[in-house]
């Protein structure tokens, strides 16, 4: 019998990729988190991808959400959270841990599980520690999933400021002075930790800067312009982490620059100034996401100056082995010498945040930057590489 005038099945049109956006997290950065997630989920094209919410609570429950990002924003100067997104108070997202399964499971106590499809990508959008810091990439290579933006090493070494000193010095990177107190010292002996920092001001002079060494959004961070607020600026930066970073004031002006991974390999935005702000006594969390001070983009340097900084991120980038994107941070001293402070392996990403913006000056789009994002990791495998 011929089959030539039967009825064809038409071809079914090809799956498009699924995206899951996690963001919230443990760390004092949630509410950063939730905002970033918000710009994300509104700026992916979903003609080209599927997305799943995927919120993480700050108790750490993994947790369905609406994909509303208007209700992902800071309002009356507060930040939203994950709790108050979350679809159910009980429920629990589960990640499959078997690489040929990509599976992603949702249930509630009492229910069956229900199998929410297939997940091709994870875009973390989770800032600090449990999620910015390796964790989360260590769980998606185990799970066989790719992720936007850096592996298990440089995603640590990028959060640790102590050891993310200590790599760029390694490669040639000039640092500005720093101390760390590990908890150890602290625990041992409490006056003789405080002496270490005490001896460092009496080096490099005051105002000095206090900071957790594994945190970041400016949180816990404490200007310290004489001994009497020493104490009480330690204890600020262990409220984050047990373990602080003390650094001296470089005198200078700040500059930050985007690295962007492409198919060729990574390349530099157009550099940012972020200019002292006007009521704050340095670029805190306030003067940053509360009030938005903003930047200047591109900065006013020199094509030399602009050429350099855009090179030293470049090194930074590679020097801590980073992938997808990256925020190089430097201070452009007086006598005309780039000191870089810290990379941010992922950066704040809602659209006032500096990231954004340096791409958009440098013809990139808000929305073709995250796919662009997306479309790295889907090029790369897990595993060793």
């Amino acid at each position: 019998m011929s089959t030539e005038n039967l009825p064809q099945s038409p071809e079914q049109p090809p799956r498009k990729p699924r995206v899951a956006v996690v963001f919230g997290g443990r760390s004092s950065e949630h509410g950063i988190s939730v905002v970033t997630a918000g710009a994300v989920l509104k700026a992916i094209d979903r003609t080209k991808y599927d997305v799943l919410p995927i919120g993480i609570t700050q108790d750490g429950r993994w947790a369905l959400t609406a994909d509303e990002p208007e209700r992902m924003a800071i309002t009356d100067r507060r930040t939203p959270n994950v709790t108050e997104l979350a679809e159910s108070h009980e429920g629990g997202v589960v990640l499959p841990v078997d690489p040929a399964n990509r599976e992603v499971v949702y249930s509630e106590p009492g229910s069956v599980p229900k199998a929410l499809g297939e997940v091709d990508v994870v875009f973390p959008v989770l800032h600090g520690p449990y999620g910015e810091d390796g964790t989360l990439q260590g769980l998606l290579e185990l799970s066989g999933v790719p992720y936007v933006g850096s592996g298990v090493l440089a995603s640590a070494v990028g959060q640790d400021k102590e050891y993310m000193k200590r790599v760029f010095t390694s490669f040639g990177l000039k640092v500005g002075p720093y101390v760390v107190i590990r908890p150890r010292e602290w625990e041992r002996d409490e006056s003789a930790a405080r002496k270490k920092i005490v001896d460092f001001a009496g080096e490099h002079g005051w105002p000095l800067f206090v900071k957790p060494a594994r945190a970041g959004s400016s949180i816990g961070i404490t200007k310290v312009d004489d001994l009497s607020g020493l104490d009480e600026a330690i204890a600020e930066a262990q409220r984050h982490d047990p373990k602080i970073l003390v650094e001296a004031a470089l005198r200078g002006r700040e500059i930050e620059c985007g690295v962007l991974e492409f198919e060729d390999g990574p390349r530099a935005s157009v550099p940012a100034e972020i200019p002292p702000p006007q009521e704050h006594a340095y670029y805190d969390f306030e003067a940053k996401y509360i009030d938005s001070t903003p930047g200047i983009v591109p900065a006013p340097l020199t094509p030399e100056e602009t050429a350099e900084v855009q090179k030293l991120a470049v090194e930074a980038f590679d020097a801590a082995s980073c992938e997808g994107l990256v925020r190089a941070d430097f201070f452009l001293t007086e006598d005309g010498e780039f000191v870089i402070n810290e990379i941010n392996t992922l950066p704040g990403f809602t659209p006032i945040s500096m990231y954004p913006q340096m791409w958009e000056k440098s013809g990139i789009s808000y929305p073709e930057l995250v796919s662009r994002l997306i479309e790295a990791a889907l090029r790369r495998s897990t595993g060793l590489r």
